[in-house]
């Protein structure tokens, strides 16, 4: 049991050299070969498949999946792919790329399938889903299932290895949404306020930075940018964004590690123009990458922590009092 602990444990952070990765999924092993379009699902398939699969994430690095087209090698990996999980709700909007969910026999969208399961758990925005389920851990967690269901039907044969890697896969998330959950709500209230630059966070507040069962949680976030990071931005938009700092005492900002800074920096000048002092966090968000390069994050659970860990310590750092 300790040395399958290891290997587990050693699935969890299979990320870690995600960055420039050069996979062999191409490469004929006889394995079952697996495709994710993003790599925070990637991470979920590596833990639970392990070595008796090939897995690859198709949208690598900081690149926006929202509006994701194929590049050339793409179609050859969308082709190989004997499954395809996608996270769906309107995330990967490109047309090349929708296309072969629709074709593709095994294509499966996990949000959708999570958001079947627990409806009244979505956030809406202007009428349109939310897809960021990955930002509340709990929610993601319930994309678990799905994968294993699928990894068994497409290897038989090693079905209970990842009903077993599925289920401690599970008990290793939930405690680790409960232990940062205990480390946000040690925060004070009054402190919990978040600025990003995409509206792409707020399973994230909802879950973490918000009082337990908080009806109005909404009031702790604002960005200036939409559920897509590629919005426009209007000078009512910024405006709305300095009324919230202001209101609300805040003297930090949050950049993300895929979205340019320039809005902040405006939002920022503006400010310290007015005589009130913000400034931008000493190291971005992950959102809707897991970072590139230096900035990235090993596994999708580091990913999360580190969004905790820089709100935390950025809060407290920059906390003027009322």
């Amino acid at each position: 049991m300790k040395k399958f602990w290891v290997l587990f444990l050693s699935f969890i952070c299979f990320s870690c050299d995600t960055g420039k990765q050069e996979s062999p999924y191409v490469e004929a092993h006889g394995k079952v070969k697996v495709l994710s379009t993003i790599a925070m699902i990637d991470d979920l398939v590596g833990a639970i498949g392990g070595d008796e699969i090939d897995h690859y994430s198709l949208i690598q690095g900081n690149i926006d999946p929202h509006n994701y087209e194929l590049v050339k090698g793409d179609g050859e990996k969308l082709m190989q792919a004997d499954v395809l999980f996608f996270n769906g709700l309107g995330l990967e909007q490109g047309a090349s790329l929708k296309h072969h969910f629709k074709i593709h026999p095994h294509a499966v969208a996990l949000g959708e399938w999570v958001y079947e399961k627990k409806k009244n758990a979505f956030v809406f925005v202007d009428g349109q889903v939310d897809p960021h389920i990955w930002m509340d851990i709990t929610l993601f967690a319930m994309a678990i299932e799905p994968i294993v269901q699928s990894l068994e039907r497409a290897d038989p044969s090693h079905a209970s290895l990842f009903r077993e890697r599925g289920a401690l896969l599970e008990k290793h998330m939930i405690a680790k949404d409960h232990d940062l959950l205990h480390q946000m709500q040690n925060l004070a209230s009054t402190q919990r306020f978040v600025v990003t630059s995409h509206d792409g966070y707020r399973y994230f507040i909802k879950r973490y930075v918000a009082d337990p069962g908080e009806d109005d949680w909404e009031k702790r976030f604002i960005a200036p940018q939409g559920l897509a990071p590629d919005g426009q931005v209007g000078i009512l938009d910024i405006k709305e964004v300095i009324d919230f700092l202001y209101k609300n005492n805040i003297h930090v900002v949050f950049p993300e590690a895929n979205v340019s800074r320039d809005v902040l920096k405006k939002i920022v000048s503006i400010c310290l123009e007015k005589g009130w002092q913000v400034t931008i966090a000493d190291s971005p968000f992950f959102g809707d990458t897991m970072g590139d390069g230096e900035i990235r994050a090993g596994s999708y659970l580091d990913m999360i922590e580190h969004n905790v860990e820089t709100f935390i310590h950025n809060m407290n750092t920059h906390h003027h009092g009322y």
